[in-house]
């Protein structure tokens, strides 16, 4: 068991006085010295109560920024022997093979359920096929230099790049797609991750002590509005129902939207097939009529129009029974050929 030399045991004491005053106080750490990627997050809390601790003020100039303000890439900063884009595809990927002799770091293949669009990717290490999968920032480095990041020590900033709370691997062409935006500018076509992303932008700013602009924040309410018991996550990563879920939802939704097309469709078919065996049969009927040179009879001039029989010329054996204003007071059973030029 590790001792603490007699000489030091007052200045150890003092400094865990001072510790926990600083806790008692809600006093935050130093990210760059937290001890698990969730401190100071937030984490667990409703995300709509931190976001409105953060601060609301304008973009900040981009004046300044290069990827070098936040430490040399993919730095291996928790000193495990593996580079920090090596240790965000073991996390997130399943199925991982390794490059031999990388002491199980370096991914050699595996399968992706892309959180950003609900679907599965398959990574292959390669010149041509690595960008399939990429390492994304939740909160884009060049966001996070524009809302207060360039104030904070260039330490603090590598910590931030490297920090495994604010990355995740996702389809490549997404990753591109986002850029440097924000909320207010882009969000994952995967609707069922989205607020679970706000939330973790959220606990990233409110552990680097970042700001949010106006338009930024009303987009994440307008999120959150959808899951109010939506809380800062207290994991890295992503949840495996999150990446999945909107995109079998939406197959499902899909599916049905299939399905009642289809049955209108048969409905139309069907009733279209019935009108025309009616009008076939209406048809067949007059010729018979027409054949045996039996009278047909008719109600008044409209249905005489409607049935197409219009204009009836003089001779034809067209029978009118009793006419409005020509045929009124005559009895049932007395018909008269209509021996008239036309029927207007």
């Amino acid at each position: 068991m590790f001792r603490v030399s007699s000489r030091f045991r007052p200045f150890a004491a003092v400094g865990a006085m001072l510790l926990s005053a600083c806790l008692v106080a809600g006093v935050q750490a130093d990210p760059a010295v937290a001890s698990e990627p969730t401190d100071n997050t937030g984490a667990g809390q409703s995300a709509t109560a931190v976001l409105d601790t953060l601060q609301v003020k304008g973009r900040a100039p981009k004046t300044g920024y290069k990827r070098t303000q936040f430490g040399k890439a993919w730095s291996d900063v928790d000193h495990n022997g593996c580079d920090t884009r090596n240790d965000i595809l073991n996390r997130d990927l399943t199925g991982v093979k390794h490059k031999f002799g990388t002491h199980s770091c370096v991914v050699k293949s595996g399968t992706l359920q892309d959180p950003y669009t609900g679907k599965s990717i398959t990574f292959k290490r390669g010149q041509k096929t690595s960008t399939a999968v990429q390492i994304d920032h939740v909160v884009a480095l060049s966001d996070a230099w524009q809302k207060g990041a360039q104030k904070l020590s260039k330490s603090v900033r590598t910590e931030l790049a490297n920090d495994p709370y604010n990355l995740l691997a996702v389809q490549g062409r997404a990753n591109q797609q986002k850029s440097d935006g924000d909320a207010a500018t882009w969000l994952p076509s995967n609707k069922g991750f989205r607020c679970e992303y706000v939330a973790r932008q959220i606990g990233v700013k409110h552990k680097y002590s970042l700001w949010v602009t106006g338009s930024e924040k009303s987009a994440m309410q307008r999120v959150l509005a959808s899951c109010p018991t939506q809380t800062v996550p207290d994991y890295t990563g992503v949840k495996a129902a999150s990446a999945t879920g909107t995109a079998q939802q939406d197959q499902q939704t899909q599916e049905q939207t299939d399905q009642q097309a289809a049955q209108e469709q048969a409905e139309r078919q069907r009733q279209a097939e019935a009108a025309q065996a009616q009008a076939q049969e209406q048809a067949q009927q007059q010729s018979q009529q027409q054949d045996s040179g039996s009278s047909v009879y008719y109600k008044n001039c409209t249905a005489a129009r409607a049935a197409g029989a219009a204009p009836i010329y003089q001779g034809s054996p067209a029978i009118v029974r009793r006419l409005t204003g020509i045929m009124t007071g005559w009895p049932a059973s007395n018909t008269h050929t209509l021996l008239r030029p036309n029927i207007p």
